[in-house]
């Protein structure tokens, strides 16, 4: 089953309000704040890996807040 991370640049003041949505997001099986140069990492998971990419695409980076994304995907 395709697997990505995907690390998220949010908003100051939005990273909780973020996390809240994302977690209820379909394909998202984990969410955290997290240290360093980004604020947020997400773990997507979905049949196939066009379900994932559109998860990031179509969900993730049109949530209010969410300044940048970078995914990448899993192969092992």
């Amino acid at each position: 089953m395709p697997v990505a991370f995907v690390l998220i640049d949010a908003d100051v003041g939005k990273i909780r309000e973020i996390l809240g949505q994302l977690r209820r997001t379909e394909g998202v099986v984990e969410a955290y704040t997290v240290a360093g140069p980004h604020d947020i990492v997400v773990k997507l998971q979905a049949d196939k890996f066009e379900k994932v990419a559109e998860a990031v695409t179509r969900k993730i980076q049109l949530v209010d807040g969410v300044k940048n994304t970078l995914t990448m995907f899993a192969f092992e």
